[in-house]
């Protein structure tokens, strides 16, 4: 009979016949590190328990996704955002150089500003679609009142990313629209100058200002965004997804 076998069990069988080559393929090879990490903190089992659940028929829609899809946008802004934070220079003089320089001189340059501009933009608007979703569905009474809770702050967290973001390419656009948006809050009484003061670092915006904002945007706010993800996850697991009305 005619051997059927492909060609990647070929290999292992290849590789079977050659002892000291086998044993080290298993020494540097992840599957070695997983065995060896699950032998001694047995994660496999929770694992397993985490990932083999069902789910009922009313969550396999498609606005159930939308959360999901926020979360996969956020994931790709983190990760572009880092791409981006090699090659950026938070300050007055260089910021919109070094902007042009990631996307005429870096190597897909180009291609990680417009997926992390573009996914910004839909993140946003995935999220307020989420949180419309789950309040039409009533999704934010009891037991649930603290997974809207978190995802509320979610929502302001995103608001924010948004709006830091937008200043850092130190353009003529990025520049005047952070100058409409501070304003509105010095109309507020009492403590409107102190806000603009804090954010700004000054009476108006200077070099401590973009510095504020990057640390805001890359520092601050991911952190406490994971925060409250994983807040909001964890309750979502605890007490499953709300049935729609």
């Amino acid at each position: 009979m005619k051997n059927n076998h492909g060609p990647i069990v070929k290999i292992k069988d290849w590789i079977s016949r050659h002892p000291d080559l086998e044993r080290f393929i298993r020494t540097i090879s992840p599957a070695f590190l997983y065995d060896a990490l699950d032998e001694r903190v047995s994660f496999s089992d929770a694992l397993n328990k985490a990932f083999d659940k069902k789910l009922p028929l009313y969550a396999v829609r498609r606005t159930m996704c939308l959360g999901g899809l926020a979360l996969f946008l956020f994931i790709g802004q983190v990760f572009t955002g880092v791409m981006l934070s090699l090659y950026f220079k938070p300050s007055p003089e260089a910021a919109y150089a070094s902007v042009q320089f990631i996307e005429q001189q870096v190597p897909l340059g180009f291609l990680i500003r417009q997926l992390h501009a573009w996914g910004g933009g839909l993140m946003v608007l995935f999220v307020f679609l989420h949180m419309i979703k789950v309040f039409f569905n009533k999704a934010y009474r009891s037991p649930r009142e603290f997974t809207w809770v978190a995802g509320a702050f979610l929502l302001l967290m995103t608001l924010l990313f948004a709006f830091t973001g937008f200043l850092l390419p130190w353009s003529e656009a990025s520049y005047w629209s952070v100058r409409m948006g501070t304003a509105l809050l010095s109309n507020m009484p009492f403590i409107g100058d102190a806000q603009l003061h804090l954010i700004y670092g000054g009476s108006h915006i200077s070099e401590i200002t973009i510095s504020r904002f990057f640390s805001i945007h890359c520092i601050i706010l991911p952190w406490i965004s994971t925060g409250f993800l994983v807040i909001h996850f964890v309750i979502i697991r605890r007490l499953g997804i709300s049935e729609p009305m």
